[in-house]
């Protein structure tokens, strides 16, 4: 890749996992998220997912960007599982009965922490009211640094089929500089237990972390191609120590030059291609025979908050738990953020929302436009017209359609576009944030920050 595009295109752009990005949201109570919650039933996109905020760790990494907390011995975890049922029977009253549920997604901190007979209890109580689709997906991102075979075993009996398995990198050093405990368990055994319980494997990799190279990052891939994962996505590292103040210690130790992180993706990319597995969005690689590329291929990828989806298990998103972020059709809603806020007012009998974001209809055509270009790096204008039910002119009108800024981008092999449809190049992929955002109306005057594409 051209140094001077990198240096071009390398500048601070929003993730767009939501649109609007949640650093737009504004301030939202506790009963217009239940009116939005209300109203979702009606929504012709009906399906329920279910999110779980879990965020202990046994200790925390440098470079997390998550609302996480270290785990005490005081009782604050029992509190707050207690404060997660609570919640789910508050909203739980909201959701139309015979709604079927499409996903389960328990994310943190590191769930894994918790321990697998309270993660079954909470499964129970989301299963327990509502049929399910054919097949859901019922996923837990782990940390495999503290389990053991008998604790691999316990999470599949909780009911999990999607595991994904946290390792970031390999190395001993690197995890040691980003204070990250490496997997208790050779990750062959790992793979061997998951599979014969028929589950299905992701491998998360994080790169742009001290102490990381192309080489090395390389080696961290190739290790992973020989396990077959179903899924393995290389995250790039966001650094906004502005935010996350942890962070801060990795500038003293050293962060790697953007042009090296672009080479530490280029080089995972050829690997995992040359080994069969195919692109999925920014930052995902699938078998051929994984239904996300399947859906890619039929331009029907979506995302959420929880990562790329089918429109199999597309739903909803009602999440529970501090700092979960709900995301409905015609709004979003954010917990407190204050661990100590959430247990005493769900132990109350209060829905802890305190910021959300009621979209209009333009922003929900522009939601719409963006998604389908993160998802599928493709826009077909006729059939997003299609399916919205709304002129091609008006889906441009909702967004920042400037034809000189796209030819800009044409020129310097970003994209490829015409009046019918616009698409991503492949030397353009990591780019495809700054091509969201040249469309996205609320980016043309914008003060907020971002982390950059690489």
């Amino acid at each position: 890749m051209q140094e001077e595009i990198i240096k071009k295109y390398n500048v601070a752009v929003p993730r767009y996992t939501s649109y609007p990005p949640a650093n737009y949201f504004r301030e939202f109570t506790p009963e217009e998220y239940l009116q939005a919650v209300d109203e979702s039933n009606q929504s012709n996109n009906n399906n329920i997912s279910f999110y779980l905020h879990m965020p202990f760790c046994r200790r925390l990494c440098h470079y997390c960007g998550c609302n996480s907390y270290q785990m005490h011995r005081n009782g604050e975890t029992e509190r707050y599982l207690k404060a997660v049922h609570q919640e789910i029977e508050l909203v739980g009253d909201h959701l139309a009965l015979g709604r079927r549920i499409s996903q389960i997604h328990y994310g943190g901190g590191s769930p894994t922490a918790i321990p697998a007979a309270e993660l079954k209890e909470l499964n129970a109580h989301l299963l327990d009211p509502f049929p399910t689709i054919d097949r859901p997906e019922i996923a837990i991102e782990c940390h495999p640094g503290y389990l053991k075979e008998a604790d691999w075993q316990a999470l599949i009996d909780c009911g999990f089929n999607r595991f994904s398995i946290g390792v970031q990198d390999l190395d001993p050093e690197v995890l040691k500089a980003v204070n990250r405990q490496p997997s208790a368990m050779p990750l062959s055994e790992i793979f061997q237990l998951l599979r014969q319980a028929g589950a299905s494997i992701n491998l998360d990799f994080l790169f742009g972390l001290p102490l990381q190279t192309a080489e090395s990052f390389r080696r961290n891939i190739e290790t992973a191609v020989q396990l077959r994962p179903n899924r393995v996505t290389t995250f790039s590292y966001g650094h906004v120590p502005w935010v996350f103040e942890r962070q801060r210690v990795l500038e003293r130790i050293g962060l790697p030059q953007p042009e090296e992180k672009a080479r530490m993706f280029e080089e995972a990319k050829r690997v995992l291609i040359e080994a069969g597995y195919k692109p999925i969005g920014l930052d995902h690689f699938v078998l051929p025979d994984d239904e996300l590329y399947q859906a890619l291929a039929n331009k029907q990828l979506h995302r959420n908050f929880q990562g790329y989806c089918t429109r199999r298990t597309t739903a909803q998103v009602y999440a529970f738990g501090v700092t979960g972020i709900s995301q409905l059709d015609g709004a979003y809603a954010q917990n407190t953020k204050n661990i100590e806020e959430y247990i005493s007012e769900s132990a109350a009998g209060r829905i802890t929302t305190r910021k959300g974001y009621q979209l209009s209809h333009e922003e929900q055509l522009a939601r719409e436009v963006i998604e389908m270009l993160m998802c599928n790096y493709h826009i077909d204008w006729h059939e997003l017209s299609q399916r919205t039910s709304v002129a091609i002119d008006e889906l441009k009108q909702a967004v920042n359609y400037d034809t000189a800024q796209l030819d800009e981008m044409q020129a310097d092999g970003i994209i490829t576009y015409n009046e019918a449809q616009l698409t991503i190049t492949g030397s353009g992929n990591p780019f495809v944030r700054n091509v969201a955002a040249a469309l996205d109306p609320l980016m043309q005057h914008t003060t907020r920050q971002f982390s950059k594409p690489i």
